[in-house]
């Protein structure tokens, strides 16, 4: 159980780092490809997240928080809106929004 979910954690960190590159991506370059990247680590992350929570809880690996999961799993599920919104119509607004939520989530994750 603790490889799947040195897996998980593995993904989580990979979803985290899509969002901020294709924060990155949009704002410095204004490429199109950005926007299909972030929207998809937003979502890597948002499925990771629930699966880390599920397999901790599953497990009894650790005692959880779950104030805290139910703050990151709004702010995620933002970052995701945030994310489909910028896939409509993208605009350099929406993309820092996005990076925006994804370090206050970081934040959340590491303060807490």
């Amino acid at each position: 159980m603790d490889i799947f979910y040195s897996a998980l954690v593995f993904l989580h960190m990979l979803g985290l780092a899509g969002v901020l590159a294709g924060f990155l991506m949009q704002v410095m370059t204004g490429n199109a490809k950005s926007t299909k990247v972030l929207l998809h680590s937003s979502l890597l992350q948002l499925v990771t997240g629930l699966l880390l929570v599920g397999v901790a809880e599953m497990a009894d690996l650790t005692e959880m928080n779950h104030v805290k999961i139910a703050v990151k799993l709004v702010v995620a599920l933002a970052v995701v809106v945030v994310g489909v919104l910028n896939l409509r119509k993208p605009a350099d607004k929406l993309a820092v929004i996005a990076g925006v939520l994804a370090v206050v989530n970081i934040g959340v994750a590491v303060f807490w």
